[in-house]
C-alpha cells in the first residue's frame, strides 16, 4: 500500500510537493490503513472518527496534501482563484474568477478544462479530477497532468480512492461532481 500511495501522491502532487513529504504522507496512510486504531492511538491529535465518510488512510492523505495540490471551494471562481494561486503570478490564465461566477456548474467546468488543457501541452495539459469523496466543500480536487490521469484513476482504484474527472462528473450527473 505505501508504495502504491507514494506513486499517486506523486502524481497527484506535480511537482509540488518533496520526496520527503510524499515518502511521509504515503508512510503515515498506509500506516493508516493497515491499523487504524493502532494510529489514532499513537496520533492522538489526528482529528478522525468512524462518521467520517473516508478511511483513515484516505484521511490522512486528503488531510495532509498542501492547498497547492488539494483545492477545496465551494464555487468554481474560488476553485479557479486558489489553482491561479498555486500557480503564482508568472503563469498567464486567459479565464479570470469572475467568468465563473454567474455560469452553470458545467459551463463553469467546461471554461475551466479548456484552460488547464491549454497548460503544460508536453504533459498532456492539466485535468481538474473531483478527488475523495467531499467532505465541507462543495469541490474538492487536485490537478492531474493529462499524460498521467489514466494511471492516477488505476491508483485511485486500487486504494479505493474516489476520483473522477471533474468536467466528465459533471456531464454524467455524478453526484459527487
Amino acid at each position: 500500500m505505501q508504495s502504491l500511495l507514494t506513486d499517486l501522491i506523486t502524481c497527484i502532487s506535480s511537482g509540488c510537493m518533496a520526496d520527503d513529504q510524499i515518502a511521509r504522507v504515503a508512510t503515515e496512510a498506509a500506516a493508516a490503513y493497515a491499523d487504524p486504531e493502532a494510529f489514532l492511538a499513537a496520533n492522538p491529535d489526528v482529528n478522525y472518527d468512524d462518521s467520517f465518510p473516508i478511511p483513515l488512510g484516505e484521511w490522512v492523505v486528503v488531510g495532509s496534501l498542501p492547498d497547492t495540490v488539494l483545492f477545496q471551494a465551494d464555487s468554481y471562481a474560488e476553485l479557479l482563484e486558489q489553482i491561479i494561486s498555486s500557480f503564482g503570478p508568472d503563469v498567464p490564465f486567459n479565464i479570470k474568477p469572475k467568468q465563473l461566477l454567474k455560469v452553470e456548474p458545467l459551463t463553469a467546468a467546461n471554461r475551466l478544462q479548456i484552460q488547464l488543457s491549454s497548460m503544460n501541452r508536453e504533459a498532456g495539459g492539466y485535468v481538474l479530477l473531483n478527488f475523495s469523496r467531499l467532505l465541507d466543500t462543495e469541490l474538492q480536487a487536485v490537478l492531474v497532468y493529462g499524460n498521467d490521469l489514466p494511471r492516477v484513476l488505476a491508483l485511485c482504484e486500487q486504494a479505493f480512492i474516489y476520483a473522477v474527472p471533474a468536467l466528465e462528473a459533471l456531464k454524467a450527473g455524478d453526484a459527487e461532481a
